[in-house]
């Protein structure tokens, strides 16, 4: 039978718990009419993923198999034309349902349901082999490796939707300063902020996550651990555009406080996250400055289509921190956990299911 990942449930309380990882046998599902099964070859961890195990995250349960990204082979199809043009083909999945194309937020009166150990999707990646709809996935792109693909979709959706759809000033010249930078989303945004020629600036506690932003097209970091790092960050800005225009944000604590000081009238935060915690405080001086606070998860289905079209036509490779190997390593598998934990990761963690190339005993 197929394994799966889930999370076992044991006594605690929310942010005390740890639910320990469990290696499960799963069925083997056979695709409806416009469905296609997947063999999985890598999935990758995002920051829910910890929640999720510390009972921090909405909907959490205990019978559905772990991780929103995965990249994987379609094997077996149903019968519908649309179903089996997907045979054989290399694919990465859309992380979450319920979203199709308004720029507004998800359109289903149920919500959006991300994949991946929660009640609300009954489909996670970290898993032999995964039965989708047809609609949710899309060729992964040429050029990428399975671990790189697998490492693509949420963070990729993620920033595409924080950058352009909602920050407004995707473009050539701008100033964006993106915070935090190492983890997934953060250096996706900077990777394709580069590419569309905006300056882009990084803040980051480490000087070596610094110093290799800079070698992917950083015009410059800042280590926020520093007193008066926005002053230092200014003296870093183009002598003709003294401002940003933007920043992308998935810390949340001051950085309206802090983004106030170095935003034109009328900049915009986009907050995609809060590590840091649940609240944001926005302060008088951002009232007066005219500064948007604009709150961005993860995006729609066009949004996760033209993200994967704009990495294939660019070539732009995910950061990949780093890889472990089978299902069964439980143990790889929470040290990469425990690398999140800590925040020493420098791009995404992956887990190789099966290796590239490798054919299904399934």
């Amino acid at each position: 039978m197929p394994k799966a990942v889930t999370i076992r449930q044991i006594e605690g309380k929310p942010g005390q718990v740890y639910y320990p990882l469990e290696l499960v046998d799963v069925p083997n599902p056979t695709p409806k009419d416009n469905e296609i099964l997947i063999k999985i070859s890598t999935a990758a961890l995002n920051h829910r993923d910890l929640f999720i195990r510390q009972k921090l995250y909405p909907g959490t349960t205990f019978n559905v198999p772990l991780l929103a990204d995965g990249c994987g082979t379609v094997i077996s199809t149903g019968s519908s034309p649309t179903a089996k043009s997907w045979l054989y083909k290399r694919v990465v999945l859309n992380p979450g349902y319920g979203w199709k194309d308004s720029p507004d937020g998800p359109e289903e009166e149920s919500g959006y349901r991300i994949l991946g150990g929660t009640k609300l999707n009954p489909v996670g990646t970290l898993q032999d082999v995964v039965c989708v709809d047809a609609g949710e996935a899309e060729a992964a792109p040429e050029g990428l490796s399975d671990v790189e693909a697998g490492a693509l979709p949420l963070t990729g959706l993620t920033a595409w939707r924080a950058l352009v759809t909602k920050s407004g000033n995707a473009e050539k010249g701008r100033n964006i300063l993106i915070t935090g930078i190492g983890g997934g989303v953060a250096l996706m945004a900077l990777s394709f902020a580069v590419g569309m020629g905006v300056n882009v600036y990084v803040t980051s506690g480490s000087e070596e996550k610094l110093k290799r932003a800079k070698e992917l097209g950083a015009k410059g970091g800042i280590n926020y651990k520093s007193k008066g790092w926005e002053k230092e960050l200014k003296k870093n800005l183009p002598k003709d555009r003294q401002f940003l225009d933007a920043i992308i944000d998935g810390a949340g604590g001051d950085v309206v406080d802090k983004g106030a000081k170095l935003l034109k009238a009328g900049g915009v935060i986009v907050s995609y996250g809060m590590t840091t915690g649940p609240k944001i405080s926005y302060s008088m001086n951002a009232v007066l400055k005219n500064i948007e606070l604009r709150g961005s998860t993860m995006g729609s289905r066009k949004e996760f289509h033209d993200m994967v079209e704009y990495v294939r036509k660019q070539q732009i490779h995910p950061v990949i921190s780093r890889v472990v190997h089978g299902l069964d390593n439980l143990k790889a598998i929470d040290g990469l956990f425990e690398d999140m934990k800590n925040g020493s990761q420098f791009g995404k963690l992956v887990i190789e299911v099966a290796k590239e190339g490798q054919q299904s005993k399934l």
